[in-house]
């Protein structure tokens, strides 16, 4: 049997004090959802001696908006808060979209965003949402504190570009305009099989009935989720409607590399990022317009 060693830190200094200790060895742990059963089946990208709990850490668990810096959710605040939270039901409705959808209930209560983010499996639920909102990791370590967009924190299944010894401290959104909206669908073949065969992110800004910006991020199609910028530009520019929104969702379909597998071949996964991206942002606009 291996022994894991269990470290509880109480601050940030502490976390990344033994993070960068421990040879690469260590692991943060904040709901544990998906880690904990990686260390149990022997996952061997998981090579780990220690566990370092996160969920107590006060930075961590920050969970506050301001109309000026906009929404910060501490990478070990669990779904459940975020989706019970006030500011996010009125500013980030679309954030919902994937905090509800990330387990069960009983997982929702200790999975979280952050968790989420760095498990960084291809069809993470609320990557896709993360970066379509134009989110930012908040990343400490030895060296520092830097702060990168979402979409540049996965960089292959289960690898981030957050190093050994850092540690996520927050996600950070940007303040909405009375334009914005955004969605966050996904395709499952069945409710016992909780993997989308494939995702879409959506989020549009809009003025005077034009669009004036746009981002897609598909899961589930790609090795890491796939921000989608030639969809983002179809929208700019042109008039909100169904043209412009058939134009994106063709891009995104064009932008899929899936592979086949037994939840959905390929070419099923191409289709299905046409058919939800044109949905999502469908949801999107009518969000945004206050529909």
């Amino acid at each position: 049997m291996k022994w894991i060693d269990y470290q509880n830190p109480s601050s940030v200094d502490e976390a990344v004090k033994i993070l960068a200790g421990s040879g690469g060895k260590a692991r943060a742990l904040a709901g544990g959802t998906d880690l904990i059963v990686q260390l149990r089946v022997k996952d061997p990208r998981v090579d780990a001696n220690t566990v370092v709990n996160v969920k107590g850490i006060p930075e961590l668990n920050e969970l506050s908006y301001s109309p000026s810096a906009g929404l910060t959710i501490g990478a070990a605040v669990p779904c459940y808060q975020i989706y019970n939270n006030d500011d996010v039901i009125k500013h980030y409705p679309a954030l919902i979209d994937s905090a509800s959808l990330i387990g069960g209930t009983q997982i929702q209560g200790r999975a979280s965003l952050g968790g989420n983010l760095c498990n960084a499996a291809p069809s993470g639920d609320s990557i896709p949402n993360l970066v379509a909102h134009n989110a930012t990791a908040k990343i400490i370590g030895p060296n520092g504190t830097r702060e990168i967009p979402v979409e540049e924190v996965c960089t292959g299944p289960r690898q981030t570009s957050i190093a050994a010894d850092e540690l996520l401290i927050s996600i950070n959104f940007p303040s909405n305009n009375s334009g914005f909206g955004a969605n966050y669908i996904r395709f499952i073949p069945r409710n016992e099989m909780d993997i989308a065969v494939a995702g879409a992110g959506v989020s549009v800004n809009i003025e005077n009935g034009t669009f004036t910006a746009g981002r897609v991020c598909l899961a589930s199609v790609a090795p890491t989720p796939i921000l989608v910028e030639a969809a983002g530009q179809a929208l700019v520019g042109q008039p909100v409607g169904d043209a412009a929104i058939q134009k994106a969702a063709d891009a995104a379909k064009e932008a899929a590399k899936p592979i086949s597998d037994m939840r959905g071949t390929a070419e099923y996964r191409k289709h299905l990022c046409e058919v939800l991206t044109r949905r999502a942002l469908n949801t999107a606009v009518e969000r945004a317009q206050g529909s």
